[in-house]
């Protein structure tokens, strides 16, 4: 190609659709807060900050490269820069790593224990866009992959892991796993036609069912967070906005219909904004009454 195709890159990033990182950003920034106990530092706030949108835009190239045959089968995705043949396998693989290099330089500025964790990291975000050939919860396993910037966030401020961190780091892969759940029931006819496997697939008739405990138990975590860090009636407030949203959601859900399901989708990010937004301000009060 006589010049390189920077709108394809990007799309192929999905920097056009920034619900991908606000569901990643969110759970990471109740990682710095929490293990903070209130503001985290301005460097681990540029460092986490950059790299989830790095790293997002990494996981969505290397998905794409997983599903390059995939993709046209399914209508939703078919017009995809892979998929489409605007950009190809190998300029997919070259994007891949610089994003994932740039990912880990930032992860240098922070301390011996998140370097650790980023391997980690780095491999549920590779082996996650495969995990739809071989099992019927890739959901689950993206819930791992987005569920790991938390204790990374957690070991960059704090220095380790409590059981805060790693209630915070479940609630996430529960969270995920209920949203990517929806997600999947858009593609659900076309994956099947594909032979793709998902929890939307797995959960058949009772995905309505399946998603609310989902929900639930994401809840409860989140809630059993609140009470061990002690936060004030803010954070309770969040909880409520929080419990509104994903019932708006399970609203828009109940008849299946696709585009109330991506609808519903693309409303899951407020889930995680309401929950920051009342665990920032109990923190504040909190700290404003400390002597």
């Amino acid at each position: 190609m006589s010049r390189l195709p920077w709108r394809e890159y990007a799309l192929l990033m999905r920097l056009d659709k920034p619900i991908g990182w606000l569901l990643l950003l969110w759970p990471t920034w109740w990682g710095l807060w929490c293990a903070a106990r209130g503001m985290t530092s301005i460097k681990n706030l540029v460092v986490f900050t950059i790299g989830v949108v790095l790293m997002r835009s990494a996981g969505c190239v290397i998905n794409d490269y997983a599903d390059r045959k995939l993709d046209p089968l399914v209508a939703r995705t078919k017009s995809r820069p892979l998929a489409a043949g605007r950009v190809s396998g190998r300029e997919a693989l070259g994007l891949f790593f610089v994003l994932l290099t740039l990912a880990f330089l930032l992860v240098l500025l922070t301390n011996t224990l998140t370097i650790q964790l980023a391997f980690v990291g780095a491999g549920l975000a590779i082996i996650y866009p495969f995990m739809k050939r071989y099992t019927h919860m890739p959901q689950l396993w993206l819930g791992a992959a987005f569920g790991w910037s938390v204790p990374m966030a957690f070991a960059a401020e704090a220095g380790t892991l409590d059981r805060v961190a790693w209630m915070l780091f479940l609630a996430n892969v529960l969270w995920s796993t209920a949203y990517d759940t929806i997600y999947a029931m858009v593609d659900r006819e076309d994956d099947i036609k594909a032979g793709a496997r998902s929890t939307a697939i797995l959960f058949g008739d009772l995905d309505l069912i399946a998603i609310g405990i989902i929900h639930g138990t994401f809840l409860l975590c989140m809630l059993l967070v609140g009470q061990r860090l002690n936060l004030e009636w803010p954070y309770g407030l969040g909880l409520l906005a929080a419990i509104g949203v994903i019932a708006w959601q399970h609203w828009l859900i109940r008849n299946r219909d696709r585009e109330q399901c991506f609808r519903a989708f693309r409303q899951s990010h407020w889930v995680g904004a309401a929950l920051f937004a009342g665990m920032a301000a109990a923190f504040s009060i909190s700290l404003s009454a400390a002597p």
